[in-house]
């Protein structure tokens, strides 16, 4: 069943950016903003429709009682069910914090709208799934955007989560599963708390939609142009696919034939959710354009049935529950150029049919903690003075830490005695407690230093200090029980660490799109092309 609960107007807001301010009436304004087995027809869909919602709710201009009506329709639910919680980042030097927000689609098939769109009659009512999962950061000076989007099979560990309805816990997940699971461990605050705890990126917001906004969203603009390198009809000759028939070259799609092209699998390029990922990305280029080049609606009436429908399509957290909020939340997102976004997918390697996060994932996943923009333009930063942890350290002679060798590569084999000598080195620093792991060969490629809760933050930080490990490879993970060093292939030999030069460009790995880009257009299987 699709989750969420009908709100009033009497939330706080979680950040300063985004401020509760209840007017008589509503000033018109426009914003803008930015697998592989079947169905995989969800699409990233449902981030059109948030982004949407936001840009298009700021337009509406009606009384109050109208605006008390629409804040009704927005249902509400926690931001983060589980027990773990990121730090906010430090605010820059004016004091300036980024803003984070979690777009969701879910597959419910709650109403008989929903179950039109999305077919199979029979998942009717059952759990929903995050088949859309796409993290949008804001940088803190609001210059730039980045878009980071999951694909649905992506193997996490989801953790523990509370639903906040019934009290009812989901115990953390054995061993790693699909990341689309994770809405059905008591709802969206849940997939919050697996993107948290997987990335290490403090969120602030979340936003998720369903089949029915998308198609009534996209009507409202009146078509977004996508293209294609030749025919595409996108059936097989089992019926899978989601229908798009499109010419060669480009076309404004819109409503229904908008959702077809974001649910497309069958028929660009090699037919995986990368292949899909991609073709919305260009579809949120393109309607960001779209927005500036004609942000205004021609229809008092038109725009009021999509105020409608779009208040009813969304979900959120209770920073986001009202007209204004989200109103509020779009002038912050306009003030970013198409130039300057950038829509990336999770670096990822294939095990059997799912996919798992890469190294580059991870480097990824840093540039938005440390707010670095993924088009390379960012002005040289001044490094942000070190943040206190919750707890300060332990005593070094108090302090437990496990050694482990991580030194092995795709091309040689791990460096010997390295957990152990680290350890010796570490004893004789005055870390008397800790101990090396002698029976693991990991993989990891630069030294990093790992903790698993809040109270022992203070603890790894000294450590890491200690041996001349930056701040950036201490990371919060729930995969160790307590500090844990692994030494990396940056660190086979020797006593003394090194630090490698930071670099900040975005890995081709995760195949950035930039937002101005006016000339992407998809590859179709020559499958699936007709004449």
């Amino acid at each position: 069943m699709a989750r969420g609960r009908k709100v009033g107007e009497d939330s706080k807001v979680t950040r300063s950016s985004v401020r509760e301010a209840e007017p008589a009436t509503e000033g018109v304004g426009a914003g803008r903003h930015s697998g592989r087995r079947s169905p995989r027809g969800r699409g990233l869909l449902r981030w059109s429709a948030a982004t949407l919602a936001v840009l298009i709710l700021g337009t509406a201009t009606a009384g109050y009682l109208y605006y008390r009506h629409l804040n009704g329709n927005i249902k509400k639910d926690e931001l983060n069910l589980g027990d773990n919680k990121v730090a906010e980042p430090t605010p820059n030097a004016a004091g300036q914090t980024p803003l984070n927000i979690l777009l969701i689609g879910s597959d419910a098939r709650d109403t008989e709208e929903n179950q039109e769109l999305g077919g199979a009659r029979e998942t009717f009512g059952s759990t929903p799934l995050a088949d859309v999962q796409m993290l949008v950061h804001l940088s803190a000076d609001r210059s730039n955007m980045s878009v980071i989007s999951m694909p649905r099979d992506t193997l996490v560990k989801i953790p523990k989560c509370t639903d906040p309805d019934d009290d009812k816990v989901y115990p953390a997940s054995d061993g790693r599963t699909m990341t689309n699971q994770s809405l059905g461990h008591g709802g969206p605050g849940c997939t919050v708390a697996t993107w948290q705890e997987l990335t290490g990126i403090h969120i602030d917001h979340f936003m998720m939609v369903d089949f029915a906004g998308v198609v009534s969203m996209a009507d409202a603009v009146g078509g977004v142009p996508v293209c294609v390198d030749a025919n595409i009809h996108s059936r097989d000759s089992q019926g899978h696919g989601s229908g798009l028939k499109l010419e060669k070259g480009t076309h404004p799609v819109q409503g229904e034939q908008a959702l077809q092209w974001l649910r497309t699998r069958y028929g660009f390029e090699d037919g995986s959710d990368l292949a899909r990922a991609k073709a919305q990305h260009m579809y949120m280029n393109s309607l960001v354009r779209t927005l500036r080049e004609n942000a205004t609606l021609s229809s008092p009436m038109k725009l009021r049935g999509l105020a409608e429908k779009a208040t009813r399509a969304l979900t959120v957290d209770p920073g986001l529950d009202t007209v204004k909020k989200l109103y509020d939340l779009s002038n912050e997102l306009r003030k970013v150029e198409p130039k300057r976004i950038t829509m990336t997918t999770m670096p990822n390697r294939y095990v059997g049919a799912r996919v798992e996060p890469t190294q580059d994932a991870e480097k990824l996943f840093r540039l938005v903690r440390e707010d670095i923009a993924l088009d390379g333009r960012d002005a040289k930063k001044t490094p942000e003075p070190e943040k206190s942890p919750s707890d300060p350290a332990a005593e070094d002679d108090e302090i437990g830490i496990l050694v482990q060798n991580g030194t092995r590569t795709d091309t040689l084999r791990a460096a010997s005695g390295r957990a152990s000598t680290v350890t010796g080195l570490l004893e004789d620093k005055g870390f008397t407690k800790a101990s090396a792991d002698t029976t693991s060969a990991l993989s990891e490629d630069r030294t990093v230093v790992r903790y698993p809760s809040a109270e022992l933050e203070g603890d790894a930080r000294r450590i890491a200090k200690s041996l001349g490990i930056p701040a950036s490879s201490v990371q919060r993970t729930t995969d160790v029980s307590g500090v844990t060093l692994v030494v990396g292939a940056d660190w086979r030999e020797g006593t003394t660490y090194e630090a490698p030069q930071e670099d900040d460009r975005t890995p081709e790995s995760a195949e950035a799109l930039n937002g101005a880009d006016e000339e992407a257009c998809m590859h179709v299987n020559p499958a699936f092309t007709w004449s």
